[in-house]
């Protein structure tokens, strides 16, 4: 007997919670805390077609959305007639799984009965996969790691061991990796169980019910999304740091009857750095921006990211093809949705924030026993990659958020899992005021960072970040962000971007950027600036400057805020 509509949506809801265990599953026993606290990973399970239908909670758009269409790669090579019970498969091909080689992907066919029934699949940022090391001064994709093709790691249950031995030969952090790796592969297992027992449960022999069902009703749903927009076009574009030039990152959105596509022509090449970005992390984020923006609600499968289509000519920075460098290709791939929503603001306005910081503010630090005098004894080697964010963008109605990552999601590390990894000292790490660029709605706060070595350490720093020279913009009249600022802290200035070497005890500066505002500052809510004012978010110049505060009125308020009082 076919189920009822009522039995598939409680089928439906059971499939996100196996995916959302399955994630929370790698959260817990991951060796990397990129996963571990930043939450830097993605978890979902696919049909036998490869059609992904439900995502875990937990998790980056860049990761779930590139590995929707990564499954059929894997069908594809490793052959239908070799899908065996008991494999697992890996990957970190940046074209083919999540975009460099530092995500490393690992599906897991699931058998019931003896038949195939579908897929597993989920996504992992790993600290260190060998090469130069996670940055972006490789100029092609072989100096930036160990490539691993989309091979079985698990033949009917036996370890390729030549695999492992291959891995751990060519890493510096082997045990961490490896751990990182069986990680991956036991949360996919995870979700096969509860997949088994949802199927005995529901007296099921196979999904192809409700994959129908889930693909046929998201399709639908954001079809009509789609069809309430007006049928036109507009033009989006910004420009970004980049590594020794600036960027610019050009888009036309065209809503037509059943698609949105977002066409990238226009867009500036392949950088010779390691900035670039594989078209199927762009598609990722640019997919992202449209469906938060009209279809929020929906949850993420095949069918509901279909309608959202990409297109950008080869050798674009957001179509990189091997063998480009492609490791910091977040840094390109987290400004997409920006530059979207640029566009989209012309077709729908009101409806999407301003500019926020974009990409993450990462850095790795190398630490080694120093070489300028003798190190103790118990100096050692060790490298720390710690996720750090900037502000978001204002909303049309609301502020924009702190210290928040978007588009990634990613979560901010804390000092005690940073320092807990390597012999590194976090001086400083507190909000920046007057980075959130003022507005109606204002833009959230970037942090200021201190890094340094434990005593007897050196190191070099990997930098990561942007808006250095190209801040957020406003919109509809509201202020950009602050900037991005690196320094040693005998104020020798340092690059947003690459490899700096960091003599013993030394330290490194940080200001991280802010949103930009949204609407003309003037109109915000007094009481909402004297707030800031009284938390610090903004100073006494700005809340007379930007936001028009007397003088009586800002001293009135810091003297209550002094006092721990309510201004």
């Amino acid at each position: 007997m076919t189920p009822s509509n009522v039995a598939y949506q409680v089928m439906w809801n059971r499939l996100i919670s196996v995916v959302e265990e399955q994630a929370q599953a790698l959260v817990r026993t991951a060796f990397s805390t990129s996963v571990r606290e930043a939450g830097d990973l993605s978890a979902g399970v696919y049909d036998t077609q490869g059609r992904m239908l439900a995502q875990a909670v937990t998790g980056t758009p860049g990761h779930v959305n590139a590995m929707a269409d990564a499954v059929a790669h894997f069908i594809r090579r490793i052959g239908r007639e070799n899908i065996l019970e008991g494999d697992i498969y890996i990957t970190n091909d940046p074209w083919e799984g999540t975009g460099h080689l530092h995500d490393i992907t690992m599906v897991t066919p699931s058998f019931f009965n003896g038949t195939l029934v579908g897929f597993f699949a989920c996504t992992a940022h790993i600290v260190d996969i060998g090469g130069r090391g996670f940055g972006a001064d490789a100029h092609s994709v072989y100096e930036e790691g160990l490539y691993l093709p989309i091979m079985k790691f698990a033949d009917q249950g036996k370890v390729d061991e030549t695999l492992t031995r291959i891995i751990r030969g060519n890493v510096r952090e082997p045990d961490q990796l490896i751990g990182d790796i069986y990680a991956l592969a036991t949360c996919n297992e995870i979700g096969h169980r509860r997949l088994i027992d949802m199927m005995q449960e529901f007296d099921l022999q196979t999904l192809d019910g409700i994959a129908a069902f889930i693909l046929d009703n998201s399709r639908r749903a954001t079809l009509d999304r789609i069809a309430a927009l007006p049928r036109t076009s507009a033009d989006g574009e910004m420009t970004v740091d980049g590594f020794d030039v600036p960027i610019t990152l050009k888009v036309r959105v065209t809503v037509h009857d059943d698609h949105i596509m977002s066409d990238f022509t226009g867009t500036s090449g392949v950088d010779k750095k390691g900035i670039n970005c594989p078209l199927v992390y762009a598609k990722a984020y640019a997919c992202y921006a449209l469906k938060v923006a009209i279809a929020p609600e929906i949850p993420n499968n095949a069918a509901s990211l279909e309608p959202f289509r990409i297109s950008a000519p080869e050798n674009t920075i957001v179509n990189a093809v091997h063998p480009a460098p492609v490791a910091l290709r977040h840094i390109v791939g987290h400004f997409v949705p920006d530059v979207v929503f640029n566009a989209f603001d012309q077709i729908v306005p009101g409806l999407v924030p301003a500019e926020g910081a974009g990409c993450l503010c990462n850095f790795q630090v190398s630490l080694r026993p120093r070489t300028d005098a003798p190190a103790p004894k118990d100096a050692r080697r060790s490298e720390v990659l710690t996720f750090n964010s900037g502000g978001s963008g204002a909303r049309p109605e609301v502020d924009g958020l702190n210290a928040t990552a978007f588009p990634s999601g990613v979560m901010t590390m804390p000092i005690e899992a940073t320092e807990h990894a390597g012999p590194v000292i976090i001086w400083r790490k507190e909000l920046r005021p007057d980075s959130g660029g003022a507005g109606k709605t204002r833009g959230g706060l970037g942090q200021y960072m201190e890094v340094g070595a434990m005593e007897g350490h050196e190191f070099d720093i990997q930098a990561m970040f942007d808006r250095g020279q190209h801040p957020a913009r406003g919109r509809r009249g509201g202020k950009e962000g602050g900037r991005t600022t690196i320094q040693r802290d005998d104020g020798t200035p340092m690059h947003v971007k690459g490899k700096q070497f960091v003599p013993h005890g030394a330290r490194v500066e940080m200001a991280f950027p802010g949103g930009a505002g949204y609407g003309d500052p003037s109109e915000r809510d007094p009481a909402l600036v004297r707030r800031d004012l009284a938390r610090g978010y903004i100073s006494a110049q700005s809340a007379a400057d930007d936001y028009g505060l007397s003088q009586d009125t800002i001293a009135s308020v810091l003297n209550a805020a002094a006092k721990g009082e309510t201004p």
